[in-house]
């Protein structure tokens, strides 16, 4: 992509009503516009970021066997009705009317409508275990909106849904769920640890929330240190084995890691105290089991091999996709921008040319920008009649990994300068070798 026919509405000034790091350099950085309080349009640079991330959730989701669908953002009340939630789920839900005098709601979750899919197709414990999800938009009318995308009304969220015969089947599928959780964040460069936590409106006895560590996070959090030690990495294990997924989130979750809401002063105490450390979260994702809440009072049961007609045990799983590249930003960046971990960058390498017009400059970074593209990569090359200060700073704002400069003096030693974001080395070397070792970064080598 050259920047001359990009849209990037970068902003040189903080605007006044963004309090928090990710707010600030979001619109600075010409990610979002503000439309109204909590609601965002998502401009290019945002929007890849976004689908990246929405990338990823999907891959880890289908990689340990669960299903996507897509259900409507609106939704009829008389479903909330059924399960006793339409009342007592408070202001925060959104709720109009049609033409015809119909109630509806612009879902804030998914529960009773899945719930209302299972059961109007299944009704055998032979269809059993079944995991379905989407990614939508949702809208919760939160009385004070703020800090971006990190607190708006409406945001993009992955909520899964598990249907299992018994309490046995559904653990191992809220135990999977955090399998699949922790591979996610770890793949967008994030170390989110699995706290225990209160269930609030969607019920239920085990819940666990995932937490990115940032002194600007809504939640207080106490944890042994230990656990920020804890990786994933490239394990195999087979999602099929319940003792062996089981084994996993057992080893995520034993460290002591808790929020205010669950927090034991007296168990956290007897934590050496070198390792007791108390600080602020931003929750990027929640997991729930909630056995026969849902599928009890609507009616959703299978037969069992005995016969017998039971309401099927349910879980819920959600992942702030819209959420995460606000978390994301609060968890890595520098007073001169964003620094995107390669997993979730909008593009993969900036190309800045330092002497626009330049016959031999011009040419290097068509060069590397057919090079870079040929190895499956997308770079942003910077082809504007502006200053290199500029371009830098712009490059810096945007916080792409790597960074390729050209220049004529550079040329005259056959030589371009390759930089990391995020180390901030830079060195010197042929154009080839700069598009292969960025290719390597990304295992397109």
């Amino acid at each position: 992509m050259r920047l001359s026919r990009y849209f990037l509405p970068v902003l040189k000034e903080t605007p006044a009503e963004a309090q928090i790091v990710s707010h600030r350099l979001m619109l600075r950085a010409g990610m979002i516009r503000q439309q109204a309080a909590g609601i965002y349009s998502w401009l290019p640079l945002g929007l890849r970021v976004l689908r990246r991330i929405e990338a990823i959730v999907h891959e880890e989701q289908q990689r340990v066997g669960h299903i996507p669908v897509l259900m409507p953002t609106l939704q009829p009340a008389d479903l909330w009705r059924e399960s006793g939630r339409y009342d007592a789920y408070g202001q925060e839900m959104l709720r109009i009317r049609d033409r015809h005098d119909r109630d509806l709601l612009y879902g804030p979750t998914n529960e009773e409508m899945i719930t209302d899919i299972f059961r109007a197709h299944i009704g055998s414990y032979r269809d059993l275990p079944l995991t379905l999800y989407h990614i939508q938009w949702k809208f919760r009318d939160e009385i004070r909106p703020r800090f971006g995308v990190m607190r708006g009304r409406e945001f993009l969220m992955k909520d899964g849904y598990n249907f299992d015969l018994d309490k046995y089947a559904a653990i191992h599928a809220y135990n999977r769920h955090m399998l699949s959780y922790l591979r996610t964040y770890e793949r967008m460069g994030l170390t989110a640890i699995p706290m225990r936590a209160a269930s609030g409106p969607i019920g239920g006895d085990d819940t666990h929330e995932f937490l990115v560590l940032a002194s600007t996070g809504e939640s207080e959090v106490f944890y042994d240190s230990a656990v920020t030690e804890l990786r994933l990495g490239d394990r195999r294990i087979d999602h099929d084995d319940p003792a062996a997924v089981k084994a996993v989130c057992d080893e995520f979750t034993a460290l002591y890691a808790r929020t205010d809401e669950t927090h034991d002063p007296e168990l956290f105490a007897q934590l050496p105290e070198e390792r007791r450390y108390h600080g602020r979260g931003i929750e990027v994702g929640q997991i729930f089991y909630f056995g026969t809440k849902y599928s009890e009072p609507m009616g959703a049961t299978v037969t069992t091999p005995d016969g017998a007609r039971v309401p099927v045990h349910m879980g819920s799983h959600g992942i702030g996709v819209s959420r995460l590249v606000g978390a994301i930003i609060e968890a890595s960046h520098d007073e001169r921008g964003i620094i995107w971990p390669e997993g979730v960058a909008p593009f993969h390498v900036g190309i800045v040319n330092v002497k626009q017009g330049d016959h031999g400059a011009d040419s290097a970074c068509e060069g590397i920008l057919n090079a870079l593209t040929a190895r499956g990569l997308e770079p942003l090359y910077d082809d504007r009649e502006e200053r290199a200060g500029a371009k830098f700073a712009t490059m810096d704002l945007i916080g792409l990994p790597w960074r390729i400069t050209v220049g004529p003096r550079g040329l005259a030693k056959g030589q371009v300068e390759l930089a990391c974001r995020r180390t901030g080395e830079a060195e010197e070397m042929s154009p080839e070798a700069a598009v292969s070792r960025v290719a390597e970064a990304y295992g397109r080598a």
